[in-house]
């Protein structure tokens, strides 16, 4: 059975030290890992000025996107005329800016605010605060408002949608991964830690996570772990997954269930091509696009000894009037081509099915080296 691996970290003094080991014959993965982080303490901020010339150089080749909409009911009385992520902290800052002092202090300069909800005092604070701190090319926050275009008529459908809508302008970013963030979340963290586990594993996406206690907020989104360290699934509440429980002792690797901080890293071309092709419908990242994704990885792992034919279509090959289904495995020299023009045939356990006349090469079918259909 194939399953979906999943690295996990231990806080200590805030630092992720602890790499849990991963199967070395996963071949062709995508991996979805939790970085936990127990630091819940209030940022120290400074002059935008002064964090912006921290290490400027290192971790240039990540972006972060920011989402400062959020329309959580609980915070209404606060939101009537503003954003989630405009709302006042201490004397002249907004909840955003905890996050964005996060980035630099993390030596991320390079920050995308996406927004539409309420957007107009957030716009304001962001332009007034972050466009005369002396920023260059490789280093900038961007407010990128809301709009409709002649492609799209209509408002954003959800944060994952805002970034599909904006790709032409993010594919053009000098980065090779994004780091999504709620805009409107009160924390601080040190993001260079899921950073580094998110190129040491090569995963494609890396989830930051939380051990769940008895006392938690209900709208975690909702990780399921078996005891070998892998994700088995992702709930978008706790209503729709209620056996949480208390937490065992991480030395004991007994963990189940972890709470998602709605942080993950994303790599760049991933991002592209689960937006605009594998999840094209997706809307939101919580609760269709992680989850979407976890299944789609979890499809498409694969161990050395699962087949010696690679996934895609073999050296040599000739397809004609055929329609060639996902992670279809074609050896070489194969020839597809209906070569006794039948109409209507069905070999489901090979994976052969012919309508019409088209050859259908069903999902994880493997066609063997010199076939001819």
């Amino acid at each position: 059975m194939v399953t979906l691996e999943l690295a996990s970290v231990v806080p200590t003094n805030i630092k992720h030290t602890l790499l849990r080991s991963h199967h070395n014959e996963v071949r062709t993965r995508k991996k979805f890992l939790l970085s936990v982080c127990s630091s819940t303490t209030m940022p120290n901020f400074q002059q935008a000025d002064q964090l912006l010339s921290v290490s400027p150089q290192e971790n240039q080749s990540v972006a972060a996107i920011l989402f400062g909409n959020g329309s959580d009911c609980k915070l209404c009385p606060l939101m009537r005329r503003r954003s989630a992520g405009a709302i006042p902290l201490g004397a002249k800052y907004r909840l955003i800016d905890a996050v964005v002092s996060n980035c630099i202090n993390s030596n991320i300069t390079k920050l995308y605010a996406l927004t539409q909800f309420n957007s107009t005092s957030l716009n304001s604070h962001l332009t007034r605060t972050y466009s005369n701190v002396g920023l260059g090319k490789e280093e900038f926050l961007q407010v990128i408002a809301a709009c409709q275009s002649p492609e799209n008529q209509s408002w954003f459908q959800g944060n994952a949608d805002a970034v599909r809508r904006f790709l032409w302008m993010l594919e053009e970013c000098p980065a090779t991964e994004f780091l999504i963030l709620p805009g409107y979340h009160l924390y601080r963290m040190d993001y260079q830690d899921i950073l580094q586990l998110h190129h040491e594993t090569r995963a494609d996406i890396t989830i930051s996570a939380l051990r769940l206690e008895e006392r938690h907020d209900k709208g975690f989104g909702i990780l399921k772990v078996d005891s070998d360290n892998k994700v088995l699934e992702i709930f978008e509440n706790e209503t729709a997954f209620p056996l949480v429980g208390s937490v065992k002792n991480s030395e004991d690797n007994k963990h189940t269930t972890y709470a998602s901080m709605g942080i993950y890293v994303i790599s760049k071309d991933v991002m592209v091509n689960i937006l605009k092709e594998d999840l094209s419908w997706a809307n939101d990242f919580k609760s269709e696009v992680i989850p979407g994704a976890i299944s789609l990885g979890m499809k498409n792992m694969e161990t050395k000894t699962s087949s010696t034919i690679p996934t895609g279509i073999g050296q040599g090959s000739f397809i004609q009037k055929a329609i060639i289904d996902k992670n279809a495995r074609i050896g070489k020299r194969v020839m597809i081509i209906n070569n006794d023009n039948i109409q209507e045939g069905s070999r489901e356990d090979e994976g052969i099915v012919i309508r019409e006349g088209i050859v259908i090469v069903t999902r994880n079918a493997i066609v063997p080296d010199d076939t001819i259909l």
